[in-house]
This record gives structure tokens, C-alpha cells and sequence, in this order.
């Protein structure tokens, strides 16, 4: 399992529309790209990873208000386990009309044999 593909289906399913990286086609007035982040392994005394942390960062882009949305997504990844690790708004893209907010995430996945 990886994390992209847990928030894909994890905001797909309050629905809105989303993609990895860039949305590609003509966009709805709210969307959201799962942008991935890091991969770190975590080690212990024995120099040997336990666990792979991966991050992502959801950008939430919103011709109204996000605001709806924007707690929808926030606790779907707390019931979903996820460590929100910083939420911000971008700003207001005045060429586009979009409201960009940012939540940053991180999971924890146990290292297969």
C-alpha cells in the first residue's frame, strides 16, 4: 500500500475530483492534487528500517469556498489514521480564481519481508 494511492481513494470517495501531481483535462470549479513528498525509513539501534514513513501534500483548489471541503478531508485522514502534519492556505489565484489550501500529511507502513 502506499500513501498516494490511500488518499486517492480516501477523497475520491466524499466526492471530489482528484489527480497525482497536476490535473490534466479542463478543471471542475473544486478539485484537489495529491502531490507525494518524501519517503523516509525510520531506523532503530540496529541501523535497520522498522517502517517506511511516506508524506504527501493534498492541494485543495476551490472556486468558492473550501472551507466545507476542507474539513471533509480533515477528518476523513484522521479516521483513516493519517498524521496531519501542517494545513495552510496558499492564497487566492487571481489568474485562475482558485482558493489553494494545502494539508500536509504523513503514514507510517510496516516494511514487507
Amino acid at each position: 500500500m502506499s500513501i498516494l494511492s490511500e488518499l486517492n481513494t480516501l477523497i475520491t470517495a466524499i466526492p471530489i475530483p482528484v489527480e497525482t501531481g497536476v490535473f490534466s483535462g479542463k478543471a471542475p470549479d473544486e478539485y484537489a492534487v495529491i502531490t507525494p513528498l518524501s519517503d523516509i525509513f525510520e531506523v532503530h539501534a540496529d541501523n535497520r528500517p522498522g517502517f517506511d514513513v511516506q508524506e504527501a501534500r493534498i492541494s485543495l483548489f476551490s472556486k468558492g469556498s473550501y472551507l466545507l471541503y476542507k474539513k471533509q478531508i480533515t477528518n476523513a485522514l484522521l479516521n483513516a489514521d493519517f498524521t496531519i502534519t501542517e494545513r495552510r492556505y496558499i492564497g487566492h489565484e487571481d489568474d485562475t480564481g482558485y482558493h489553494h489550501y494545502a494539508i500536509d500529511v504523513a503514514k507510517n507502513y510496516g516494511l514487507e519481508e
